[in-house]
């Protein structure tokens, strides 16, 4: 598909209430809001395309953007390229899922996760978070710095009910991964998740919930999960 045919079926797949919910949820215009089953749809027709996928993300269209992440190829992705489209995920969607999970995928998604918790501006250090439990996701154990992530846990402990906005919820989701990803780091993230406790996160709808840390690591391990890798980020 060309970029022109994805963006008429895009606005095609458009539907009201979805649009509704999503900018109940922080999309601004430009979006059609289409669901992200039908960007699936869509995905099966472009496949990996890196060229198709920055043409979309700088559309700076909440359903393309996302779509251009889905649709991203991870061996010609660049840090430049992730630093600018961390810098454009205004909004959770974005910031806290695709452009973290494309991340992830990179051979550089660690480095890079690392640099964006440390910006000034909170929606790259969520990118930053969610990109490091990405990353932690889907390499293998001896591919990971394991003590940078111990590091890591010890950090959200002193910062997470510091945080503005949603970054909490994201550095909850962090230990969770990190817990159930890591098994060196198991025990580790079971005590950072009990010492924090409840997370309070003001979401957007009363059906949001932020899992409490300690209660879903606890969940994976007794499914005999823990440690178990994606194929990929993305889903």
């Amino acid at each position: 598909m060309t970029f022109e045919e994805v963006m008429t079926t895009l606005e095609s797949c458009g539907d009201a209430q979805t649009k509704k919910t999503l900018g109940n949820h922080g999309a601004k215009e430009p979006y059609f809001g289409v669901k992200v089953a039908e960007l699936k749809k869509i995905l099966k027709k472009t496949k990996k395309n890196h060229e198709l996928s920055l043409q979309l993300y700088a559309t700076g269209n909440s359903d393309a953007m996302y779509l251009a992440a889905l649709s991203a190829d991870e061996d010609k992705m660049t840090p430049d390229i992730l630093d600018d489209w961390a810098e454009q995920a205004y909004w959770y969607y974005l910031n806290e899922y695709a452009v973290p999970w494309v991340a992830g995928d990179t051979d550089f998604g660690f480095d890079i996760g690392l640099k964006w918790i440390d910006s000034n501006k909170d929606q790259v250090k969520a990118c930053g978070w969610a990109a490091l439990a990405s990353y932690a996701a889907v390499n293998s154990d001896d591919k990971l710095n394991i003590a940078t992530y111990a590091t890591l846990l010890d950090r959200v402990e002193r910062e997470v009910h510091h945080m503005p906005d949603r970054l909490p919820f994201v550095m909850n989701g962090f230990v969770i991964a990190i817990g159930s990803y890591i098994p060196a780091l198991t025990e580790k993230a079971k005590e950072t998740a009990k010492n924090m406790g409840k997370v309070e996160v003001k979401m957007a709808t009363a059906a949001c919930k932020v899992p409490l840390a300690i209660d879903y690591i606890k969940k994976v391990e007794n499914k005999g999960r823990i440690g178990k890798k994606r194929k990929t980020a993305r889903c």
